[in-house]
């Protein structure tokens, strides 16, 4: 059973800060999960989100003014 990890932990299960870990929340949309003021997360959906590659510096999620429409006018 995977157990719930706090910030420390995650950072150091992947080798980050812990301003990385926050940054990530915020900017790359990291699994992580608000358990009163704490953020808390498992481990396997952490694994999940790095392997799709959600943690690489050169993932990049358009916004939607930079999205192409592909509605005719």
């Amino acid at each position: 059973m995977d157990r719930w990890v706090s910030v420390e932990e995650i950072a150091g299960y992947l080798g980050v800060s812990k301003d990385t870990v926050y940054g990530w929340i915020s900017k790359k949309d990291m699994p992580a999960h608000k358990v009163g003021r704490l953020w808390k997360f498992k481990t396997d959906e952490v694994d999940n989100w790095v392997r799709i590659g959600k943690a690489s510096d050169d993932w990049f999620e358009p916004t939607p003014e930079k999205q192409i429409s592909h509605k005719r006018k």
